[in-house]
């Protein structure tokens, strides 16, 4: 009686049923949640930018007390002898990566989350940082200028186009890893996307300090006293290739 009464039920095989293919199709492709993500990455930009404007401002200033905004152009200063602010610019760099890294910490609640905040707020903070310095001087007159970048652990020097286009890429990777983690989730990356990324960004670190290399045999002041040369553009290149293609190959990885 019991089995005249119960309806028989026909469960149809997962393949004819076009919700569940959807899913497990959608399981194949990472999921970026962009919505989610944008207010966080919005407000690392405003802050990267006005920090940028305050870096740029300060650049200006110790610029100018050295006789030229270019740093490899003319110098004509008031002051002799010059004052040595190398401590202090030093000082001044690592404070900033800790600001830096402070904001990206806070914008975020996952390890990737805050490497990715890390990035974009980095990224931004040195394409506007050289905005500003065009705004404020008209320097650089090029995308070809050469360009102090940064002094620890050795100077490192390079056309303004290099670090900007490095930036871009950064920041677009540090906005991807936020929304991907806020999506599917960010797997852990493999180890030949992490070797490709150390890799391409070791060789672009050794294009920038090649000058300071260079001049290293003959003393570490030596190294800190040069002033700009030759750009090694192939080194540069195939390390910004081989980052990308490992920072790519991780955003999009999605685990069996």
């Amino acid at each position: 009686m019991r089995s005249q009464l119960t309806p028989s039920l026909k469960v149809a095989p997962i393949a004819e049923r076009p919700g569940l293919r959807t899913l497990a199709a959608e399981r194949t492709r990472a999921w970026f949640n962009v919505r989610a993500a944008a207010p966080r990455v919005g407000a690392v930009v405003l802050y990267a930018v006005a920090m940028a404007y305050v870096e740029s401002a300060a650049v200006l200033y110790l610029r100018t007390i050295y006789g030229g905004v270019d740093p490899v152009g003319p110098r004509h200063s008031l002051f002799d002898p010059l004052p040595n602010f190398f401590w202090i610019e030093m000082g001044r760099e690592a404070a900033t990566m800790l600001m830096l890294a402070s904001v990206g910490y806070l914008a975020a609640t996952t390890l990737v989350g805050r490497i990715g905040a890390f990035a974009v707020a980095m990224g931004v903070w040195d394409i506007f940082y050289y905005v500003f310095l065009w705004l404020f001087a008209g320097w650089p007159e090029s995308p070809l200028a050469a360009d102090i970048l940064f002094l620890i652990p050795l100077p490192w020097w390079g056309p303004v186009a290099a670090p900007i286009l490095l930036a871009a890429v950064i920041v677009g990777a540090g906005a991807a890893a936020m929304a991907r983690e806020l999506g599917d989730g960010l797997p852990r990356p493999r180890r030949q996307d992490v070797l490709a990324v150390l890799v391409g960004g070791g060789l672009c670190l050794v294009a920038f300090m090649t000058n300071a290399f260079v001049a290293l045999p003959d003393g570490l002041l030596a190294a800190f006293s040069v002033r700009g040369g030759p750009f090694p553009w192939p080194i540069y290149v195939l390390g910004a290739a081989v980052g990308c293609a490992g920072l790519i190959r991780a955003l999009i990885h999605v685990p069996p």
